[in-house]
């Protein structure tokens, strides 16, 4: 069994590793500055933001590894786990975290905006790339956070400083992320294709029997994606939602299956939907006429 460092509070990480402690809602560890510490299963409940030059090997994301290559960022949110459990090792990192608690955000425009920074989705091994100019950019905002703690008594325009720098640092993470997707989305040119596959498989293997319909979800974990991530991608490449694509090679499975003779209960059934209404809902949807009205038309 796992034994994990709960990070309830900002600080509980600073503490575990004997790093100095600022503010209960804000913590900037830099890691340079500790000499050695230990590996740590980490369970969020605050966010993380970490830059570093040499992320522990075998470092985990939820249920899968993390590719954190040389000057890689991550991002955590609560709820999450990640990290290395400790075995005894002593370790030197080289990087910077900063950890702040969802009650900062409270009743702000960046609190109500924060689940639109999909970097902090929580799947598989997205870690971000900077380059070493824009790793420093980041750094100095980190370092900039730890000299406003310092020096400021914590009140409103303390909170409102730290907030500022938050999102300054979460609209650069956003340029690397969103760089990277398009990156991507031109190196793995085979993507629509393997989207493409993996629908039919699902299908040639019977899968919408016990599963149902095809979901975002399910596609991106076969493909080994975050479903956030995996939508970006397929957004960048089509202009269109993952959840687009799906329904639409669904409901020309539908046309196949209703031109070929099924009935409206047999293609539902066929297509993994719970209720021949519900697929006459979809289809009236998607084609602006209902399957009965799709038959009779020819």
């Amino acid at each position: 069994m796992n034994d994990f460092l709960y990070i309830n509070h900002a600080n509980d990480y600073a503490l575990d590793v004997g790093a100095e402690v600022f503010h209960p809602m804000v913590s900037v560890v830099h890691f340079d500055e500790l000499g050695e510490i230990r590996h740590s299963l980490n369970k969020m409940g605050v966010y993380a933001i970490f830059v570093q030059d040499n992320f522990p090997v075998g470092s985990s994301y939820g249920m899968g590894g993390y590719d954190t290559t040389k000057g890689s960022l991550t991002a955590a949110a609560p709820g999450q786990t990640g990290g290395v459990s400790d075995n005894g090792e002593i370790i030197h990192i080289k990087g910077w975290v900063l950890l702040f608690s969802p009650e900062l955000l409270y009743g702000t425009d960046l609190g109500r905006r924060i689940d639109d920074y999909h970097f902090f989705s929580y799947y598989e091994s997205e870690s971000l790339h900077p380059t070493p100019d824009e790793q420093r950019t980041i750094e100095v905002c980190f370092k900039m956070i730890r000299q406003e703690l310092r020096s400021k008594p914590d009140d409103e325009h303390l909170r409102r400083i730290i907030i500022a720098y938050l999102e300054l640092i979460l609209e650069y993470c956003s340029v690397f992320y969103e760089r990277q997707i398009k990156t991507e989305t031109t190196a793995d040119n085979d993507l629509l294709k393997r989207f493409d596959d993996l629908l039919r498989r699902y299908y040639g293997e019977g899968r919408q029997r016990t599963l149902g319909l095809p979901t975002v979800r399910y596609c991106a974990q076969e493909l080994f994606l975050s479903p956030n991530y995996f939508g970006d991608l397929i957004r960048q490449a089509t202009g269109e939602t993952a959840t687009a694509i799906i329904r639409n090679f669904v409901m020309q499975r539908a046309t196949a299956y209703l031109r070929d003779g099924k009935t409206i209960t047999e293609t539902s059934d066929l297509l993994g939907f719970e209720y021949p209404q519900h697929f006459t809902r979809t289809f009236k949807k998607h084609f602006g006429l209902t399957p009965s009205e799709f038959l009779k038309k020819g």
